[in-house]
């Protein structure tokens, strides 16, 4: 018995460090924008991994200058990725649920299809159709902060419907059936009774959307009309001076101010994420 305690607490302790260096690992880029923001642009290419120290210390220069460089301002860019990321994650949340609630309770073969092809999309490569979705933003006027959050609706579908019809599915159909009883028609029932439940998912499926379109770049450099819209990644994309040279100090800079939204948010809601995935990917 004693043996067999001290073989599963080796094996703990070995996946434990196991874990412990695969953290690092994924942690230490994340430790280099901070520690180069702080650098003098020269030291950056120089000394990438030395602490910023002496005559390495830039101060706050590069984060002051990230975002007055050019003629572009640094505020237009975060106004844009708040107002395409918060319209792009309202539209799927609102239109994926319904559609995986209508997917999962009427069972027919148009469903299937649907469901089936919204799976489909999420192991389609961007770049097989990004020239025409270029195209087709331009003809239909979508390339604006105020509409490309439909294409961006197209995109994200897959992944939300397949957690949401999943999750769904796990909720008793006698609930609905109630409230219909009780005068309730589609809609009161949806918002009203099922809506309710799917919170877990919804906050997880945020989450994760939340991500994906606040450090897009590829989308809305093809899609925008980059002299009037820039979101935060394009205007770290422009951070460059003549002759194509670029601050490495002031862009790392942006780069830190860019993700610490992400990760706070990530860190403050992670649990979410694995309660909705738990919920909504393995049930049903």
């Amino acid at each position: 018995m004693k043996a067999s305690l001290s073989a599963e607490n080796r094996r703990k302790m070995i996946l434990s460090v196991v874990l412990a260096v695969i953290c690092i690992i994924y942690v230490l880029p994340v430790l280099a924008v901070i520690i180069n923001s702080f650098k003098i642009n020269t030291y950056v290419k120089t000394d990438t991994f030395a602490m910023p120290a002496g005559e390495m210390w830039a101060g706050f220069s590069n984060y002051i200058k990230g975002m007055t460089f050019g003629n572009y301002p640094f505020w237009k860019s975060v106004v844009y990725s708040v107002i395409i990321t918060v319209l792009s994650t309202t539209l799927i949340l609102l239109f994926t649920s319904m559609a995986a609630w209508y997917i999962a309770r009427v069972n027919s073969i148009f469903c299937k299809v649907i469901y089936f092809l919204c799976v489909f999309s999420m192991v389609v490569p961007f770049q097989m159709v990004m020239f025409t979705l270029s195209k087709t933003a331009d003809t239909l006027h979508l390339n604006t902060p105020w509409t490309i959050p439909v294409v961006y609706l197209g995109f994200g579908a897959g992944l939300a419907i397949f957690m949401f019809v999943g999750f769904v599915k796990s909720i008793p159909l006698a609930i609905e059936e109630a409230a219909s009883i009780d005068g309730c028609g589609p809609l009161r029932t949806f918002f009203l009774v099922v809506m309710p439940m799917l919170k877990p998912t919804l906050i997880s499926v945020g989450i994760l959307e939340i991500m994906w379109v606040w450090n897009d770049y590829l989308l809305p450099v093809l899609v925008l009309d980059i002299n009037k819209y820039r979101t935060i990644p394009i205007h770290i994309q422009y951070l460059q001076g003549s002759y194509g040279t670029v601050d490495l100090g002031a862009m790392m800079a942006l780069i830190f101010l860019a993700i610490i939204p992400v990760v706070v948010f990530y860190l403050t809601c992670q649990k979410h994420i694995i309660k909705g995935v738990a919920s909504g990917a393995v049930k049903g």
